[in-house]
């Protein structure tokens, strides 16, 4: 099968690269030539145009930074797909959106899977991430072999919108993670604790989480770099707060998490990482949060293999999409 991929950022990039890693044939785009260049270098192809990237292949992923960015690129290719086509979109996007570009698709014959990832850059770089793919039975099938190229643990969440939807809420509690990470390491600073064993606590007891596991190993770093920023955090969980908005769901902590993140844009830039959301206590404190012995950027060490399908507890087999 060919494949194209456009957007070559932060998690895009690896994406892509387990596909060419993996022998797929691969025609990449993307706004900045010299991320272009880097893969033809490594046997790639590209070419000039939204377009003529559909034309030449049989699947196009798009992992873009923005709804909008992606209906841009999805609308131009419009005029070249066709019933033997297929869109996957790999970004964080509006349910809504995503279920009007598919019908676009839909109407020109093509199918579409929306297949958002989780699991941080360090995995999306060893095909190891997971993946949540919303699609019709038949299209999930077809493309089950990609996906589990691009990523370890397979999970058909239903028709189109679905796994956006369970993509933002997992970016939520990520977020929601990240935070008391912060406030409890800050604290066991300001109480006396020793950071390292302070990591190690709350590593090895009921408080723990994925978030703690890895984020909180570079924040006592100082790099505080996930390959993610503040703006698209801020993004993810305005997403979600929409999302409960719209179901008539008072949330609490979730309207106080985006506050906090827009005063950390406020105080350092959206492009700020976003686990130096942290700053706002150091600042506030005086404390500097940092302890030796901690990686300054994550790595995967579990070896790559080949994706599986994850089947929802209580299921004997694969949901069918209605």
């Amino acid at each position: 099968m060919k494949m194209g991929f456009v957007g070559l950022g932060n998690v895009g990039g690896k994406l892509a690269g387990s596909l060419l890693r993996n022998g797929f044939d691969l025609t990449v785009l993307d706004l900045n030539p010299e991320l272009v260049a880097g893969f033809v270098a490594k046997g790639a192809k590209t070419v000039g145009t939204p377009a003529e990237l559909m034309r030449a292949c049989d699947a196009v992923i798009t992992c873009l930074p923005s709804p909008a960015a992606c209906a841009i690129v999805v609308e131009a290719m419009l005029p070249e797909v066709d019933e033997t086509k297929i869109w996957m979109e790999m970004s964080t996007t509006e349910v809504s959106e995503v279920k009007r570009l598919a019908d676009l698709v839909a109407q020109k014959g093509g199918a579409a899977i929306e297949c958002p990832v989780s699991g941080g850059c360090h995995r999306a770089d060893t095909g190891n991430i997971s993946i949540f793919a919303g699609c019709d039975r038949a299209t999930f099938e077809r493309m089950l072999p990609t996906l589990t190229t691009l990523g370890r643990r397979v999970l058909h969440t239903g028709e189109i919108g679905s796994a956006s939807t369970l993509k933002v809420m997992t970016n939520y509690l990520a977020t929601a993670n990240l935070l008391t990470c912060c406030e409890a390491l800050v604290t066991m600073k300001a109480a006396g604790i020793d950071l390292n064993t302070t990591y190690e606590a709350m590593k090895i007891s009921s408080g723990t989480s994925f978030v703690h596991e890895t984020e909180s190993q570079v924040i006592l770093n100082g790099s505080r770099d996930i390959s993610f920023t503040m703006d698209l955090v801020k993004k993810d969980i305005g997403l979600f707060q929409q999302l409960a908005e719209d179901a008539g769901v008072p949330l609490e902590i979730s309207p106080l998490m985006v506050e906090i993140f827009n005063d950390g844009i406020a105080r350092y830039g959206e492009r700020e990482l976003s686990p130096n959301i942290i700053r706002r206590l150091e600042d506030a404190t005086g404390l500097d949060v940092t302890a030796s012995g901690f990686p300054s950027e994550l790595t995967d060490d579990e070896p790559e293999e080949q994706g599986y399908e994850v089947i929802p507890t209580g299921l004997s087999k694969p949901v069918l999409a209605e």
